[in-house]
């Protein structure tokens, strides 16, 4: 499902020498790469929901109707993980209109293209978010 996502697909930024960081290229890049994504997974929800609509089948026997049951759980599930991820999107597209995008939300340093690239919502460098799996680790514990 994540693996066949649209914004996968993109031609990766190729930065010019001297170029400064998250300039409008690079605004529009990102952007492009998270609309993409946002419109793929509003066409999954759709989707889903003609789908359950269509096959809203009572059957008689209870391990038919268990199996339909336990699909319907994890398709809601999945579509749950999407509308979060959506939201997350959202809140990305307004951080890019108020400059705030490409810079570490607890330190305030440059979280890098690539990283960016593979995860277009992150708010942390990678030193950052390492940090934060550290404690959560521990706190788990």
């Amino acid at each position: 499902m994540a693996d066949e996502l649209v914004y996968k697909h993109f031609t990766p930024y190729v930065a010019k020498a001297g170029e400064e960081f998250m300039n409008s290229d690079q605004l529009a890049h990102f952007r492009g790469i998270l609309d993409a994504l946002k419109g793929q997974l509003m066409e999954d929800i759709e989707r889903t929901v003609s789908t359950m609509k269509d096959e809203a089948t009572v059957f008689a026997d209870p391990n038919d109707r268990a199996s339909q049951e336990t699909d319907i759980a994890i398709e809601l599930r999945n579509r749950d993980r999407e509308r979060k991820l959506i939201k997350k999107i959202e809140e990305t597209i307004e951080r890019i209109d108020k400059g705030d995008y490409g810079y570490c939300a607890a330190c305030g340093v440059e979280i890098g293209i690539k990283r960016l690239e593979a995860r277009p919502t992150a708010t942390l460098c990678i030193d950052c978010k390492t940090l934060e799996e550290v404690r959560e680790r521990q706190i788990a514990k």
